[in-house]
């Protein structure tokens, strides 16, 4: 199992103390382990869109630079090509793209 202390989180709190959580360019083990090549991929141009987390997310950041708003605050977690990030379920916010994204994304149900 890897270590978690590469994990770097950055902190952006909502009312319902929900939080993104980035992990700074993980290892091409971590990766592996994670199975990312086998995920789909989304993409989506420059621009402002906002989600609604109904499950937690996993993404790895193939290209692209994201500013991610968390509803009902003015905090924000950025993060970009190389990073992996992770999304509770239940959060709400807008994601300000100033670079185009390709993601590799994996929903978890539980």
């Amino acid at each position: 199992m890897a270590s978690s202390s590469n994990i770097e989180e950055d902190m952006a709190i909502d009312s319902s103390n929900l939080s993104i959580c980035v992990e700074r360019k993980p290892s091409e083990s971590r990766l592996a382990e994670l199975g990312i090549k086998s995920w789909p991929k989304w993409g989506c141009p420059p621009g402002k869109f906002p989600l609604k987390f109904d499950a937690k997310e996993t993404c790895y950041l193939l290209k692209g630079k994201v500013k991610a708003y968390i509803k009902g605050s003015s905090e924000f977690v950025e993060f970009g090509s190389g990073d992996l990030v992770f999304f509770p379920k239940g959060l709400s916010c807008t994601w300000d793209v100033s670079v185009a994204v390709d993601k590799h994304y994996k929903f978890d149900s539980a």
